[in-house]
């Protein structure tokens, strides 16, 4: 997902502008596959006014172009499976699968898109795109953190990075909620999602 120029700029007062490249990242450009085995999607949601549940999608695949010396030229595609949702309660995990949510049948992918990548700072990425959870598409905005690049045991090159955004349920039909006895609903709007990605890059 585009996140890899680092250069620092640093200025002297009334004198003059100086750049210091970082390190050549040109080697990550190309194409990486996300290892779900290594990887988490998650989210929380605040639940009757006090607490938040905590879940995550085990099932989803996802592809990344890099571009170690122009970020802004990376793109992401990710597709999640809904059936996979899990919050360590089935019976919830259930309803969620339901019309009153994400009604799985119908829907049962959830997608993201990216649209455009920016840095920010050294190992700081902004990425824009559209997400598509039942039949509504809409913006979205990940702040992204470039956590490393290696090549493991097995001789595989791997990438890592960390993100997070935050999106309101209800503006993509998951309205399902209910009043308290003290006031305030069952389940909050805003819908905290994050990603811990490791992508392993295509030979």
């Amino acid at each position: 997902m585009g996140l890899f120029n680092r250069t620092k700029t640093a200025a002297t007062p009334a004198v003059a502008v100086a750049t210091t490249a970082g390190p050549d990242l040109s080697h990550l450009t190309g194409d990486w596959t996300i290892d779900a085995t290594h990887s988490e999607i998650g989210f929380s949601v605040r639940h009757a006014m006090v607490t938040n549940v905590k879940g995550r999608f085990t099932e989803y695949d996802g592809k990344l172009h890099l571009d170690g010396t122009t970020p802004h030229n990376s793109s992401a595609d990710l597709v999640i499976k809904v059936a996979s949702i899990d919050t360590n309660q089935a019976q919830r995990d259930e309803h969620l699968r339901t019309g009153d949510f994400f009604a799985a049948d119908t829907f049962p992918e959830i997608r993201f898109r990216s649209t455009s990548t920016e840095r920010i700072d050294d190992d700081t990425y902004r990425m824009t795109g559209e997400l598509t959870i039942k039949d509504t598409t809409r913006p979205v905005v990940l702040d992204l953190e470039y956590t490393g690049s290696a090549t493991d045991a097995y001789g595989a090159d791997r990438v890592g990075f960390e993100g997070r955004t935050v999106v309101d349920r209800t503006a993509f039909g998951l309205t399902y909620n209910a009043a308290l006895e003290t006031g305030g609903v069952l389940i909050g709007e805003k819908v905290k999602l994050s990603f811990d990605i490791s992508a392993v890059k295509a030979a």
